[in-house]
């Protein structure tokens, strides 16, 4: 039997935890109803607009391969006042900023709290809670995960029509107010503090690796691939990240143990986890600009029109974890990947400048039904296999890849969308902005669908774990 960490009140610090992931993870998609208001107050492109969501995501993946060391240097307590600090200080910066470029640098200051917390949540459940209880557990985890994300366009949607855009940062200052004062005192400290040594060039190479990759595919939404700032920063970053994953297999005491991606279980559901992160950070970042720029609805009813997804979402995520220890990782993968399959499918059919809006609340529900089912499963299935001291490793691995779906999935769905809109211009130049609009957003559902595709394949190779 499996030893847990007793903390005081397992519920309430995990309660604490959660919220904190689920305000930050919120705070990743929460501009993209915004970002039309943001490029008309600062007079910044699409492009560059994108950077406050990309830009959030690529400082994650950069922090989040540091988080296993960041675990064992420091206890649960100093790490999580430091995340709820950080979270904090870059919201009322976001709030307050003049200028585009501060405004980015909030979202940055912003995104090391969550980089933080998000491996310090995942690490801290499965320590304080038994194997047999981490279906249920996880399947919250699970819906924070997912949720926050995809919930936030539609809570934004409304703060934009009824505030401006500005107080979704003062909301979220708020909650990281509230949990600084009364959710610290929650907080046991449960991680075994052995103060490895810190290897700086393989924090250097982690950070050009994820930087450089993703970067590139940022900068690919306004340049052509055949410019240099485009393919070498791509170039760089591959070389570098093959550089760091050899450093961490030849180190006694590497960075993150990649030796994690040796148990097939954990290396399968960190690829689905992947995927269907990339397909939630595409779709929310689409769907808002189709819903206004296209079907020509307003903030706040764009918002309201992706509710019933994620209502779906919320609801599903605890059926599921449930009964994840009955049913399995497998059967729920697979039947979630036929869903998102399906759902994508009335996405393709349904994305034209008049289109009945009907068909894409639908096709969002189908997606969101499906994804439920793929998230928690792989996740938690992946992790069980794990080793009690692989846990940290695991986890930093698992939100590290994560993070860098998210940012890849934004990137390259601006860039499809942009492309698309090129390309049915050329071909249709008296098209109106809202077929344009809808022609780029069709294109970038196509991406989607090829990744729902490769993650079913994927689906087919689980197995339950058996446990290391």
């Amino acid at each position: 039997m499996e030893k847990i960490v007793e903390v005081r009140s397992p519920k309430a610090m995990a309660f604490i935890l959660m919220l904190g992931a689920f305000v930050g993870l919120f705070g990743e998609t929460a501009l993209n109803m915004a970002l039309s208001n943001i490029m008309e107050d600062y007079s910044v492109t699409a492009g560059i607009a994108q950077w406050l969501t990309t830009g959030y995501l690529l400082t994650l993946a950069i922090l989040v391969p540091v988080s296993a060391l960041l675990i064992r240097w420091f206890t649960t307590k100093q790490l999580i006042a430091a995340a709820f600090i950080f979270s904090l200080a870059g919201s009322i910066l976001a709030a307050l900023a003049p200028s585009f470029a501060i405004l980015l640098s909030g979202r940055i200051i912003q995104a090391i709290g969550t980089g933080i917390v998000l491996p310090v949540m995942l690490n801290v459940v499965l320590l304080i809670f038994p194997i047999a209880r981490r279906g249920a557990v996880m399947g919250i985890v699970g819906l924070v995960i997912t949720t926050a994300p995809a919930v936030g366009p539609t809570l934004s949607g409304v703060i934009i029509s009824t505030l401006g855009w500005h107080y979704i940062f003062w909301i979220s200052a708020v909650f990281y107010l509230l949990l600084l004062v009364f959710g610290l005192s929650k907080m046991s400290n449960v991680s075994e503090i052995t103060k490895p040594k810190i290897d700086i060039l393989s924090i250097v190479l982690s950070t050009i690796g994820f930087g450089g990759l993703i970067y590139a595919m940022a900068t690919m939404a306004e340049m052509p691939f055949t410019e240099a700032i485009v393919w070498a920063p791509l170039l760089i970053g591959i070389m570098a990240l093959i550089l760091f994953c050899l450093r961490q297999m030849t180190m006694e005491q590497p960075m993150i143990n990649l030796r994690v991606f040796k148990y097939p279980m954990f290396t399968i559901g960190t690829l689905i986890m992947f995927l269907s992160i990339l397909i939630i950070l595409s779709a929310s970042i689409l769907l808002p600009i189709y819903l206004k720029g296209a079907l020509l609805y307003s903030a706040a009813m764009a918002g309201v029109l992706l509710l019933p997804g994620n209502a779906v979402n919320l609801i599903m995520s605890p059926i599921v974890g449930s009964m994840f220890e009955k049913i399995g990782a497998r059967k729920f993968v697979i039947t979630g990947f036929i869903f998102v399959m399906a759902g994508l499918v009335l996405f393709l059919t349904s994305l034209t400048a008049d289109g009945p809006v009907w068909r894409i609340v639908v096709a969002f529900m189908i997606l969101f039904f499906g994804l439920t089912m793929t998230t928690m499963p792989a996740q938690t299935n992946a992790l069980n296999q794990l080793p009690r001291e692989l846990y940290a490793d695991g986890s930093a691995a698992m939100n590290t890849l994560n993070q860098v779906a998210g940012a890849m999935g934004t990137a390259i769905a601006i860039t499809l969308f942009t492309g698309g809109q090129e390309s049915h211009i050329l071909d249709y130049p008296r098209a109106s902005m809202p077929e344009v609009l809808a022609a780029g957003t069709k294109d970038a559902f196509y991406f989607i669908m090829i990744i729902s595709v490769v993650g079913f394949i994927a689906s087919l190779f689980i197995k339950k774990h058996k446990k290391a």
